[in-house]
């Protein structure tokens, strides 16, 4: 008999996107798209249940292992670093990692670097590598406005289009790392349920070669 798999999806639009390939890979549950608020929703004939949560949780649930698989963006796993298993890039809500700051802004070397970013960890990595000595300044929205205002040199943040920079004089100075959506295991719950788990991410992968 078949186990069944719990699988965190992030709310939103990505998550609604994910869903759709989950879908088309084999893997749907009708009553997800119901017009309710519900938060769990179970099919017994693929056996999956999906619950949806705040994209920044979850790493969370799948590596307490209250789900066994999930879906996290690079930035989240990059800056937690949660102890799960990365099982598939699947190549949606692609967009970046990067520095930007004033389109006039020139380093100076002589000076600490300041930084104003959500994303501490990921800032901190990234500068201890280029070996050069950074201020953080932690935010938690509106990012662009912090070298306007003078508050910071620079900001590292997520990057999309760009549009939002560019109407605020900001350019890109670095790209750190792309970014997209990656399928996740919890590493306990791996071993029981290999079986499952491995025959999505093989239907998955077949559907993304499909797209592309």
């Amino acid at each position: 008999m078949s186990k069944t798999l719990s699988i965190a999806l992030p709310k939103g639009r990505l998550g609604e996107k994910i869903y759709d390939m989950f879908e088309k890979a084999g893997y749907g549950c009708p009553s997800i798209k119901e017009n309710s608020r519900r938060l769990i929703f179970d099919d017994p004939v693929t056996g999956v249940r999906y619950f949806w949560v705040k994209p920044s949780d979850v790493a969370i649930y799948v590596e307490r292992g209250a789900a066994d698989i999930g879906v996290a963006g690079k930035d989240i796993l990059y800056e937690y670093e949660p102890d799960v298993y990365e099982l598939l890039d699947l190549k949606a809500g692609a967009c970046r990692m990067a520095v930007a700051a004033k389109k006039d802004f020139r380093p100076d070397t002589g000076k600490t670097l300041r930084v104003a970013t959500k994303f501490v960890n990921t800032a901190e990595k990234f500068y201890i590598k280029k070996g050069v000595d950074i201020d953080i300044i932690r935010l938690n929205g509106s990012i662009e406005l912090a070298p306007v205002l003078g508050l910071s040199d620079v900001i590292v943040d997520i990057v999309e289009t760009g549009t939002t920079l560019r109407e605020n004089n900001l350019s890109i100075v670095e790209e750190i790392f792309p970014i997209s959506a990656r399928l996740i295991a919890n590493k306990s719950n791996y071993r029981f349920k290999s079986e499952e788990t491995d025959k999505l991410v093989s239907a998955l992968g077949v559907k993304i070669k499909e797209r592309s």
